[in-house]
């Protein structure tokens, strides 16, 4: 054999080899980061936000005083009401949907599961409680795949499901994402559904957050695994008791009487917006603009 066809054997064979494999080390820690920022870190805000239909009953009792004094739930829903319209406000919001959203969640999505179908367990590497946690990140990812797009496309893009995922209108946030979780053709069924794939999602993140620091060689000991896993599970309880508090308080709110908070804050932007168009032309800070609010579906239902 000539030196010439020699030397090129080795080239040949890795160019062979498909592209995921051959960069798989480094798509994994991109993978494993992805699924930290911005995709994990955006769950904190996210189910802050939507919790705050509870939270903020508490919190906003005086700032919302005139919501408050309808009775249990009203400054809460004004709290959520202010949330949805800063987001909506933002501007370029569609392009961060895209670029700090979508995309990242795609990349993570499709690489995962590419992953999850061709990895094996493995005991030697992820020794602190081994294999149970890989088959369960593999799981809950699956089912975050399925939650996400049904998530997005049904409060954001308008889309049913044939009558089972009632839409999301910015303009009567809490009302709305209340009649998204009570009704449907299934009524209620939508509640149960966020509830184990919210779990299932916040299991996914912080188990990954775990996983991660074994990916970039943070954690390589049992003890330092099982330090970090700790924290982890600090973390993904601290999540889950908002992701749950947020269900639960859409699940059990008065549709009718959001409906009239609504009505209230919307009147009382509109009184706002006519009080500044005859003073200096400033604009003034309201809970609600329905005139600057983009009229699509938004993201920030429960």
């Amino acid at each position: 054999m000539s030196t010439e066809s020699t030397s090129a054997t080795p080239a040949h064979a890795a160019s062979s080899v498909p592209f995921l494999e051959r960069h798989y080390h480094l798509l994994r820690r991109l993978h494993s980061l992805s699924g930290i920022f911005p995709i994990g870190l955006f769950l904190i805000p996210h189910l802050t936000t939507n919790s705050s239909i509870v939270w903020g009953d508490v919190f906003n009792a005086k700032k919302y005083a005139d919501y408050a004094s309808t009775g249990p739930s009203g400054a809460g829903i004004a709290t959520f009401q202010h949330e949805v319209d800063f987001i909506h406000n933002l501007p370029a919001l569609i392009f961060v949907e895209i670029f700090v959203l979508w995309l990242p969640i795609a990349y993570h999505a499709i690489l995962g599961v590419y992953f999850a179908r061709s990895g094996k367990s493995n005991t030697q590497r992820y020794s602190y409680q081994g294999n149970w946690r890989y088959s369960a990140q593999r799981i809950s990812g699956y089912i975050g795949v399925l939650f996400i797009f049904m998530h997005i496309s049904s409060l954001r893009w308008g889309w049913t499901y044939g009558g089972i995922m009632p839409t999301f209108d910015p303009h009567a946030a809490a009302s709305t994402t209340a009649i998204h979780m009570q009704g449907g053709i299934f009524p209620y069924f939508n509640a149960l559904f966020y509830a184990v794939c919210v779990s299932a999602l916040i299991f996914h993140f912080a188990n990954g957050l775990w996983t991660a620091a074994i990916t970039w060689g943070l954690t390589i000991s049992r003890q330092a695994q099982e330090r970090w896993g700790y924290v982890c599970a600090v973390i993904g309880i601290s999540l889950w008791g908002a992701g749950l508090t947020a269900v639960a308080g859409f699940t059990n709110l008065d549709v009718k009487k959001a409906e009239q908070i609504e009505a209230q804050i919307q009147a009382a932007s509109a009184d706002a917006d006519s009080t500044s168009d005859t003073g200096s032309g400033a604009p003034r800070g309201v809970i609600f603009d329905p005139s600057a609010a983009d009229q699509s579906v938004g993201q920030s239902g429960s």
